[in-house]
C-alpha cells in the first residue's frame, strides 16, 4: 500500500512562486520515478515533470519553459515542484505520482496518485 499526500498548494498572484510537496508512506521502496501532472478545469491531466528515484534524472514537459523545478529528497521520501513566474494559465489541480518503473512508464501509467493539490494563479 503506497500514500501519497500532495501540500503546498493555494492561491498567488501572477509572477508569483509556489512550492508543491509531495509526501510518499507505505511500500514505497520500488517507486523509481515520481512526478507531476496537472488537470486544468475542462482539460485533460497532463505530465508536468518527473524525477528518478535513485538516478537524479529529471524530464519536463516542454510547455513548461524552465519556470518548473522538480527535486527530491530520498531521506525524508519526499518529492517538489518549484514554480516560478507562474502564469494565469498554470491555474490546475497538481497531481503527485509515482510507479514501479522508468519516467517513461510514469508518462504513460503511473501505479499510484495523490489526492491532488490545488494551485489558482490570479492576474
Amino acid at each position: 500500500q503506497v500514500q501519497l499526500l500532495e501540500s503546498g498548494g493555494g492561491l498567488v498572484q501572477a509572477g508569483g512562486s509556489l512550492r508543491l510537496a509531495c509526501a510518499a508512506s507505505g511500500s514505497t521502496f520500488a517507486l523509481f520515478a515520481r512526478g507531476w501532472f496537472r488537470q486544468a478545469p475542462g482539460k485533460e491531466r497532463e505530465f508536468v515533470a518527473a524525477i528518478g528515484w535513485v538516478s537524479g534524472t529529471t524530464e519536463y514537459a516542454g510547455s513548461m519553459g524552465g519556470r518548473f523545478a522538480i527535486s527530491k529528497d530520498n531521506a525524508k521520501n519526499m518529492v517538489y515542484l518549484q514554480m516560478n513566474d507562474l502564469k494565469p494559465e498554470d491555474t490546475a489541480v497538481y497531481y503527485c505520482a509515482a510507479v514501479m518503473g522508468n519516467i517513461a512508464k510514469l508518462r504513460i501509467a503511473a501505479d499510484y496518485w495523490g489526492q491532488g493539490t490545488q494551485v489558482t494563479v490570479s492576474s
